[in-house]
C-alpha cells in the first residue's frame, strides 16, 4: 500500500512538469487578452471620472490605465519571448535601390516599398491590430509598419518587430 501511494505522489508531481510549456502558453494568450480587457475597463472608467468626478478621481483612474497599459506591454514582451520562432523571419530584400532608414508616423513611402510581397497578411498571428480600410501591414526592414495603400503614407510603426 505505501508502495503504491509512493508512485501516485511521484507521479503527481512529475506529470504537471511535463504539461506546463502547454499550460504557460495557453495561460500567456488568455493573460494577454485579460489585460487588454483590463485596459479597456480603465479607460473607459477614466472618461467617467473626467465627466463626472474630480481631480483625485481623475487621478486615480490616470494612474490605473498607466499601470494596465504597462501590463498589457509586459504580456506581449511575454508572449515575444515565449514564441520567439513566429518572429523570425528570412532576410529583408527591399526594392531597388533599398535602403534602412528609420521611419515615423507621417514618413511617405514609394509604391515598391508597400506593395503585395512586403504585405504581412496574417496579422493576427503577430498579435497585430486588424488594419483599417485602405491599410495594409507592411514589412520594412524588421520593422511592421501600417501603411496607408493610397498614398503611401505610414500610419503605425513598430519598430525591430522581427528577429
Amino acid at each position: 500500500m505505501r508502495k503504491m501511494i509512493m508512485a501516485a505522489l511521484a507521479a503527481s508531481v512529475l506529470m504537471p512538469a511535463t504539461f506546463a510549456p502547454i499550460a504557460a502558453q495557453a495561460q500567456s494568450a488568455r493573460e494577454v487578452r485579460e489585460s487588454q480587457r483590463e485596459l479597456r475597463r480603465d479607460q473607459r472608467d477614466l472618461r467617467e471620472a473626467r465627466r463626472y468626478g474630480d481631480r483625485g478621481d481623475v487621478r486615480e483612474a490616470r494612474r490605473d490605465v498607466r499601470d494596465s497599459r504597462r501590463e498589457v506591454r509586459e504580456d506581449w514582451r511575454d508572449y515575444r519571448q515565449s514564441h520567439r520562432n513566429d518572429f523570425r523571419r528570412p532576410a529583408y530584400v527591399g526594392p531597388r535601390g533599398y535602403a534602412y532608414r528609420p521611419v515615423a508616423i507621417g514618413h511617405r513611402f514609394d509604391r515598391g516599398y508597400y506593395g503585395r510581397q512586403y504585405w504581412v497578411n496574417d496579422y493576427a498571428r503577430y498579435r497585430l491590430p486588424a488594419p483599417g480600410r485602405n491599410a495594409r501591414w507592411v514589412r520594412y526592414g524588421n520593422d511592421v509598419v501600417l501603411v496607408d495603400v493610397r498614398n503611401g503614407r505610414v500610419l503605425r510603426v513598430n519598430n525591430g518587430f522581427f528577429w
